[in-house]
């Protein structure tokens, strides 16, 4: 008979999470790449939900949200701290800083521990988060 020990309840402990975390990978990446969509900021309302951006970057937008003007573009010549090619958005004229995540989510300074898929979706949860209130520019 053999003798159960800490040792091998272990061993299998361990062997059995892995186990289920590899399958829960490899069931759900496909499910999770789906639903991921395309990216496309083709609403007026904010889309967060991250997905994958062309590798050209977003498109310029240019409009007024809940009575504030907001408007954003590919920025080139190293204007970021990131170095690269960056995007620079406004709100009433005056930058909001935001930032392209590995997942080609993006976040900006107001809604920093949210993603959304879009800089204008960025744009857009700024200006309803910010309430009227003025943006007010971070020195970077």
């Amino acid at each position: 008979m053999s003798e159960l020990t800490r040792r091998s309840v272990l061993r299998g402990a361990v062997t059995g999470v892995a186990a289920a975390a590899f399958t829960g990978v490899a069931l759900g990446l496909p499910v999770a790449l789906a639903a991921r969509g395309t990216g496309n900021d083709t609403g007026n309302d904010i889309d967060n939900t991250a997905g994958s951006v062309p590798h050209t970057g977003p498109d310029a937008f240019d409009e007024t949200y809940r009575g504030r003007r907001i408007h954003g573009a590919p920025q080139t010549g190293g204007g970021h701290h990131h170095g690269g090619p960056g995007y620079a958005v406004f709100v009433d004229g005056k930058e909001l800083h935001v930032m392209q995540n590995a997942d080609s989510s993006w976040i900006s300074v107001v809604n920093h521990y949210e993603t959304f898929a879009t800089p204008r979706a960025a744009a857009r949860a700024a200006v309803l988060e910010l309430q009227g209130a003025a943006l007010v520019p971070v020195a970077v």
